[in-house]
């Protein structure tokens, strides 16, 4: 999924930034200190993702799995529900692909990565990944399995230990819906219904069989609206110890779901919502003193903000503890940050403190996965720019990112040991001149190589000795004149004094003639963003005192945000690629396209991630009944329509009850129509769980309202019954049609007639 990718792109482009095996001769070198091609290609830069298609085969009993019903066991209802929903839920002892399907190549990789205690960046927050991490852990995988790409085969490695944990999360999501639905209908074939409807969704069957994200989210997201529920069913007892009890598991699940993804913000607006209303309330009961209101107001900032803060900061605080070795993920992060991973080239490094005219200095992007400002001898090609030399962004360590410090107007040997030092302040004027070539960095007001209206960047004159535009201003983010400028830990910008626009890189990535290294260019437009920020990393000079980085590590608050800012640009910079497979927002109610979780072909086995069809267009129809039956009721009593004692209490559910699932679908839904980002089918999961628990109360009412048009009594009951039997077989049947989808399948194609599949592809859209 999207969490994966940049993660998975900093691996493949080798963003440990990895120090140069060997000296350049300054005299002719290319762009690359390890020999061969110049510069690997910066494939991070673009945050490329694995393809969603199909892997290679699997493992498993070569025929088409046996349908699997549960079985009623003896025990109250409650109990017989959630037995019932382990049993075809998670998918454990049937037949399962033993080879790495979908996410698992993003997820199961990252659970390894916690075992091996290697940092790596994800866009995701790390509670649900560091839970498949410890879940491997205490089930014994030992986090050497690669997960290098869908297919690959587990072999002997113990995968089913992270595979089972997110089967059983996925598991109770079934008990959390009944309750839910329990507690604000009050109606136990409601919930009864919803409950079927989860148990028989192929659906959440195939995303609970993996190492995913998606069954620890929804968990989390149900454990809250669960908890919210519970809550304002002690409204009557404030401060009880229940009422205590379940607005903290409201904060404690609110932060778990956060820390899985970032959507888990939906819910916390949800509780938000729900809790605004509630002091609204609370603030109009003229019989509360304003003292106790306050307690209200306290308790509810206590239990549903600073208690799930503290939690979601603890994660990350566990999260940085545990990864304290050098990984994919360094190059993401700033190099104060990658000063304290264990094998970074940057660890128990000591360098001198401040900026000083005649330092040898590296410059490191702030963009996420920015690079080192590099030039190397190669010349702009004819009809690019100027025909001066490259100046690139380069994501390695080489010695042709090495720049000298030195003053605009002046030619001074400053490496002679009687000239004083004199430090670089913010305001300066300053010369940079590359170390390997001794031209100056330049622009000028030819445009970019591939960024229109920004100008070109390049390395000109001889020996130092350039022209006016080699002057560039240095200006600290935040600081006044004359203070110093730190390394690591000042944030620059470079303004070329000729032109005023800002050095950057742009992060587009330069053709062969570039050595596909990223675009430098000089931008004139003055909006701050981390593509126009640098900072200094390596710092060399022989008259300055050494300081270990240790002095300059950032501190945790620092840390935290640092890592929000990277997630939020790596979730920005996730955009569709070319002919990968992705989907709208308006395909996932309707059941439009599924995503293939491993298979392609016959003789593989295929898993397709396919929602129920009868289910999900159920649920579809429900909405809007749910709209039509709603506005019925509100005009009715705005009417003064005198209502039976039963029909007010099924109008209370429907307002009251429906009411909250049907916001919780909204805010789980309508913003990912905003989202610029990538979106695939299993974002809409979350909505799912919520138009399920609206099916199970609508059809729950308006099979009550219709069997009252019926008399006596036990005609009414058996017209209820026979609707709601009917809607349990209809449920079950599409199952029974639709599960190889979900436990995998070898054989025939589903256009063979000899396939299980036969005849079942109703939509053209669906690609199984």
């Amino acid at each position: 999924s999207p969490a994966g990718s940049a993660a998975a792109a900093a691996a493949a482009a080798g963003l440990h930034l990895h120090a140069c095996p060997a000296a350049r001769s300054p005299g002719r070198s290319g762009p690359s200190a390890a020999g061969g091609a110049p510069g690997a290609p910066p494939a991070a830069a673009t945050l490329p993702r694995p393809s969603r298609g199909g892997s290679t085969g699997g493992s498993g009993p070569r025929h088409p799995p046996q349908l699997r019903l549960p079985l009623p066991p003896p025990g109250g209802a409650t109990a017989r529900l959630v037995r019932a929903g382990a049993g075809p839920v998670p998918g454990i002892g049937g037949p399962r692909p033993g080879r790495a399907g979908w996410d698992e190549t993003h997820f199961g990789k990252m659970g390894s990565y916690y075992i091996n205690r290697t940092f790596f960046f994800d866009v995701h927050p790390p509670l649900g990944k560091m839970l498949i991490g410890l879940a491997g852990y205490l089930s014994g995988y030992d986090g050497t399995f690669p997960f290098q790409k869908p297919g690959d085969r587990y072999e002997q490695h113990n995968y089913m230990g992270m595979r089972g944990f997110c089967a059983f999360l996925g598991s109770c999501l079934v008990p959390l819906v009944y309750l839910t639905v329990l507690e604000l209908s009050k109606s136990l074939p409601a919930a009864l219904l919803t409950a079927f409807i989860l148990i028989f969704d192929t659906g959440c069957i195939t995303l609970s069989q993996y190492i995913l994200l998606d069954p620890i989210l929804m968990f989390f997201v149900m454990g809250a609206v669960l908890s919210m529920v519970k809550c304002n069913s002690c409204a009557d007892r404030p401060f009880s110890a229940s009422w205590w009890f379940w607005m903290s598991l409201t904060g404690v699940n609110l932060a778990g779901a956060m820390g899985v993804k970032f959507v888990g913000l939906f819910v916390v607006l949800l509780v938000g919502l729900n809790t605004m209303h509630d002091l609204w309330d609370l603030l109009g009961n003229l019989s509360l003193s304003l003292v106790m209101f306050g307690k209200h107001l306290l308790a509810r900032v206590l239990c549903l903000i600073l208690l799930p803060l503290a939690l979601y900061t603890a994660m990350f605080a566990v999260h940085f503890t545990v990864l304290n070795k050098s990984g994919p993920g360094d190059g993401f992060f700033s190099s104060a940050f990658q000063s304290q991973l264990i094998g970074n080239n940057l660890h128990n490094m000591s360098v001198p403190e401040h900026l000083a005219y005649g330092s040898m200095v590296t410059m490191k992007n702030l963009r996420m996965a920015g690079g080192y400002l590099h030039s190397h001898w190669h010349l702009y090609p004819e009809g690019i720019g100027a025909r001066q030399q490259q100046v690139t962004a380069y994501l390695h360590k080489d010695l042709n990112n090495l720049w000298i410090v030195k003053k605009h107007h002046s030619d001074t040997d400053l490496s002679d040991p009687s000239i004083p030092v004199e430090f670089v302040r913010h305001g300066d004027i300053i010369r940079l001149e590359h170390k390997e070539t001794s031209r100056n960095l330049h622009s000028h007001q030819h445009e970019a190589p591939l960024t229109r209206k920004h100008f070109q960047v390049t390395a000109y004159g001889i020996n130092g000795t350039g022209d006016s535009n080699d002057f560039w201003r240095i200006e600290v983010v935040g600081r006044k004149a004359e203070k110093l400028i730190r390394v690591l830990r000042s944030q620059v910008r470079l303004i070329h004094v000729a032109t005023g626009c800002i050095l950057g890189s742009s992060g587009k990535i330069l053709p062969k003639w570039g050595w596909e290294q990223l675009e430098v260019t000089c931008t004139p437009y003055l909006k701050e963003t981390p593509n126009s920020l640098w900072n200094f990393e390596d710092h060399i000079n022989p008259k300055l005192p050494n300081i270990s980085l240790d002095v300059l590590k950032p501190s945790f608050a620092e840390i935290l945000l640092e890592s929000h800012m990277v997630m939020i640009q790596g979730n920005t910079a996730l955009k569709p690629k070319d002919n990968e497979v992705t989907s709208k927002p308006w395909h996932w109610p309707i059941n439009y396209q599924g995503l293939r979780f491993s298979g392609v072909n016959e003789t593989d086995y295929r898993v397709y991630l396919l929602g129920n069809p009868v289910i999900w267009w159920l649920n579809l129809v429900t909405i809007g009944l749910y709209l039509l039956i709603t506005v019925s009721t509100a005009v009715a009593l705005k009417r003064g329509v005198q209502l039976t004692s039963e029909h007010k209490e099924l109008s209370r559910v429907v307002l009251r009850g429906g009411g909250q699932i049907m916001l919780g679908w909204l805010l789980h839904y309508l913003p990912f129509f905003m989202m610029g980002r990538v979106l695939y089918f299993h974002h809409y999961f979350p909505a799912m769980l919520f138009s399920s628990m609206l099916t199970g109360i609508t059809w729950d009412t308006l099979l009550k309202f219709l069997a009252g048009f019926w008399s006596p009594s036990t005609t009414a009951k058996k017209v209820y019954g026979a609707g709601f039997l009917a809607l349990v077989l209809l449920i079950i049947y599409s199952f029974y049609l639709f599960h190889p989808l979900s436990y995998g399948i070898v054989g025939p194609m589903a256009s063979d007639p000899s396939s299980p599949m036969a005849g079942l592809r109703w939509m053209d859209s669906w690609e199984f």
